[in-house]
């Protein structure tokens, strides 16, 4: 935090001094928990630019009171033009779709994502059946991207958004090999 202080907050107060009254961030970055994935960082994003919700694979559930109430506050009261779900390679959760677990919490989790594998498994095979193993893991975190923002469409402040053409729904991956952050087209 000092590191912070002396290299960030102070050399800039005047930005600093008007986040510590409010805050109006254009978009809403729904992304993975993965410690690789720092939204800010991959966007260069400025503390106060976008309005961030993270959990295990990007995941965007039916009905959720937690991201409801994200959504319902940056939608309706931050007035965000952008919502982003943003996946990533090596996702851990779009893995651990292919492999039972006794798990408390993870396998329930999950299930929020499963239409992507199976999507994956009708056109490439099962995990044992593919030929090409990176290919089916990465067509399951970009079809879990597609999945999520249709998911987020079932929220009556994203759909009424949406429709009044108030906000746009985008989904991006971002390759932890390269760097790259691409649009992931619907």
């Amino acid at each position: 935090n000092r590191k912070f202080i002396e290299e960030n907050f102070s050399k800039d107060p005047d930005h600093y001094g008007k986040l510590a009254t409010g805050q109006s961030p254009t978009a809403l970055w729904i992304a993975c928990s993965d410690s690789r994935v720092n939204p800010e960082c991959i966007t260069s994003a400025r503390m106060g630019e976008i309005f961030v919700h993270r959990n295990i694979g990007n995941i965007v559930p039916h009905g959720d009171k937690n991201l409801g109430t994200v959504l319902e506050y940056a939608v309706n009261h931050l007035k965000v033009k952008d919502i982003v779900v943003c996946g990533h390679s090596d996702c851990g959760a779009m893995k651990a779709l292919d492999h039972e677990s006794s798990e408390e919490f993870i396998p329930y989790w999950l299930e929020h994502a499963s239409e992507a594998k199976i999507k994956v498994d009708q056109v490439l095979g099962g995990p044992g059946e593919c030929e090409d193993p990176a290919e089916r893991k990465r067509r399951i975190e970009f079809e879990n991207i597609h999945l999520q923002l249709a998911n987020l469409r079932t929220y009556q402040a994203v759909k009424a958004a949406e429709t009044a053409g108030k906000i746009k729904l985008h989904g991006m991956y971002y390759d932890l090999t390269t760097g790259t952050l691409e649009i992931v087209e619907e």
